[in-house]
């Protein structure tokens, strides 16, 4: 019974992450079913850096990898009592995060990329129900870095900031208000001060500092401005 438990969840990992899975290759797509059935029987770290490469060339799959690490995580926490995937997985995530600037400099795609990636592994994996503490600093960071005033003259770079705010806000907020405060200075002053912003930035920036000041939420008379706005 435990057994077909396990992996009717695996497989509902999977459809729910469908668009994800689809973008692995074969190879890598038999490490993951491995792993999450018997995570002795795989290469963990190659799996790690199959799933952050195609994290950082592909921002469909990025948004939901951390879905797919968490139950490769979880398996091999409760199957092998050990925890090789997610101890390589930081140890990448470290690597990357540290030559962030030259990732951005290189290609905003990529770097979009690895914050979206980075979020979402801080949005899924947990410890004791409590976010990495490990990944909040250089979360908070490459926010921070697309709230520069070079980053926010970027629709894409904006877009990023804002889904991911969408996004972990509130958690991360919750671990280090003062940070946030920070941040949020930031964003006000680009959308006060800052001239060369697009009507588009403007009205992201808008939505996001008030989705903040309500708490993490917006009226559905201001979802239907901001997004009707979006849509026209």
């Amino acid at each position: 019974m435990t057994n077909a438990c396990e992996r009717t969840m695996s497989y509902c990992v999977l459809l729910s992450c469908s668009a994800t899975w689809t973008a692995l290759d074969v190879v890598t797509q038999t490490m993951f079913h491995k792993a999450i059935d018997d995570p002795k029987s795989v290469d963990l770290e190659k799996l790690t850096i199959a799933i952050v490469d195609q994290s950082l060339k592909d921002i469909s799959f990025c948004k939901d990898a951390g879905r797919m690490c968490y139950a490769v995580v979880q398996a091999e926490a409760q199957k092998a009592a050990t925890s090789v995937f997610r101890r390589n997985l930081l140890t990448r995530l470290q690597q990357e995060f540290t030559a962030r600037e030259e990732t951005r400099n290189r290609s905003v795609q990529e770097w979009v990329c690895l914050v979206t990636f980075i979020c979402s592994i801080f949005d899924y994996i947990k410890v004791n129900n409590a976010p990495l503490v490990a990944l909040v600093d250089p979360v908070y960071d490459c926010l921070y870095r697309l709230a520069k005033p070079d980053a926010l003259i970027n629709e894409e770079e904006v877009d990023c900031l804002v889904v991911q705010l969408h996004r972990v806000g509130e958690q991360l907020e919750q671990t280090n208000s003062q940070r946030m405060n920070q941040l949020f200075y930031l964003l006000r002053d680009g959308f006060l001060l800052q001239e060369d912003l697009s009507s588009m930035t403007r009205l992201l920036l808008l939505e996001i500092l008030e989705f903040r000041a309500s708490g993490w939420t917006l009226t559905d008379t201001a979802h239907k401005y901001y997004y009707s706005e979006v849509v026209d």
